[in-house]
């Protein structure tokens, strides 16, 4: 099994910044990729940035440009730096990991206030 800790989450005026981290049990690179999603109530979740064990990334079309996704392969940690962020991003952000099957971490409130 893969367990997934993100941390990071808060409460940020808007055009502010955070860093999601996320802390995987396992060796990240086993992992064939990893990456963050987001659910804001009412919808369904949503992929934001991904990360692939050779290096590629891919972010939604709307968080181009604000947000990085990165990692640290001697931490097993992956973050995600959001930058100018926006009320429309609250949501609850959830760390994901692909290997075999499909992992989860318990997600991380982030709240951008107008």
């Amino acid at each position: 099994q893969v367990q997934l800790v993100e941390s990071g989450g808060g409460l940020v005026q808007s055009g502010g910044s955070l860093r999601l981290s996320c802390a995987a049990s396992v060796s990240i690179s086993s992992l064939n990729a990893m990456g963050w999603y987001r659910q804001a109530p009412g919808k369904e979740r949503e992929l934001v940035a991904i990360t692939h064990s050779g290096g590629l990334t891919n972010y939604v079309d709307s968080v181009k440009g604000r947000f990085t996704i990165s990692r640290d392969n001697t931490k097993n940690t992956v973050y995600l730096q959001m930058n100018s962020l926006k009320p429309e991003y609250t949501a609850v952000y959830y760390c994901n990991a692909k290997r075999f099957f499909t992992y989860w971490g318990q997600g991380t409130q982030v709240t951008v206030s107008s």
